[in-house]
């Protein structure tokens, strides 16, 4: 009877001490393949926040009503290696170096694209003319599509007199048109300046809307 318990006994005694070496031997390889995943999708979203999309928040209201201060956007990288600009585009910019607008220095701007390359931007009753027609504003509320000013009347790119825009520039104004230093003040922006086109706003979820 006792050598029939101990040849029964002998292999399970075996068993259990291979089945905690592999378990011992499996630890290094799960914490190994948890690493890498991290490390993987750590890569990705660098890459995706550098090359692909990237947020910001919006810090004052030159854009209201369409954004409001605190809101966040989420800015498309890629999309002007694919099509060029369009009249209407929200777009996220370097600062230009002559910008002096009130309030602490950023390194990045939001406007919307008005007037593109070559074309002629002017103003009659506070409405905005390209190349001598009236320009569509859906985004601006009714009873301020005809408050936009021209600026200063010492730049040679404020709209107290017809503007037209160089090559490889764009003219941007917020749509908050009485209270937004835009191109008016500092002239258009080169195109190679725009980091990107505002495709969604992502905060406050209440307010989530694709542009």
């Amino acid at each position: 009877m006792d050598n029939d318990v101990r040849g029964v006994a002998a292999p399970t005694t075996h068993a259990a001490s291979g089945t905690s070496a592999a378990t011992h031997e499996s630890r290094p390889r799960r914490t190994l393949e948890l690493l890498v995943i991290v490390v993987s999708a750590v890569a990705i979203a660098i890459l995706l926040r550098t090359f692909v999309v990237a947020s910001y928040s919006i810090p004052s209201g030159s854009m209201e009503p369409t954004l409001q201060i605190g809101d966040r956007i989420l800015v498309d990288k890629l999309s002007y290696d694919l099509h060029g600009v369009g009249h209407a585009d929200i777009v996220v910019f370097a600062t230009p170096r002559d910008e002096y607008c009130a309030g602490p220095p950023v390194a990045n701007l939001v406007k919307r694209v008005i007037g593109l390359p070559g074309e002629t931007i002017s103003l009659s009753a506070g409405q905005v003319y390209i190349d001598g027609t009236l320009l569509s504003e859906p985004w601006l509320p009714a009873a301020t599509r005809m408050e936009t000013f021209p600026g200063p009347s010492a730049n040679p790119f404020g709209l107290t007199r017809p503007y037209k825009i160089p090559a490889g520039d764009v003219y941007v104004m917020g749509d908050n048109r009485t209270d937004s230093c835009d191109s008016r003040f500092w002239g258009p922006i080169a195109e190679s300046t725009i980091v990107g086109k505002v495709d969604l706003r992502i905060w406050p979820h209440s307010k989530l809307h694709l542009f």
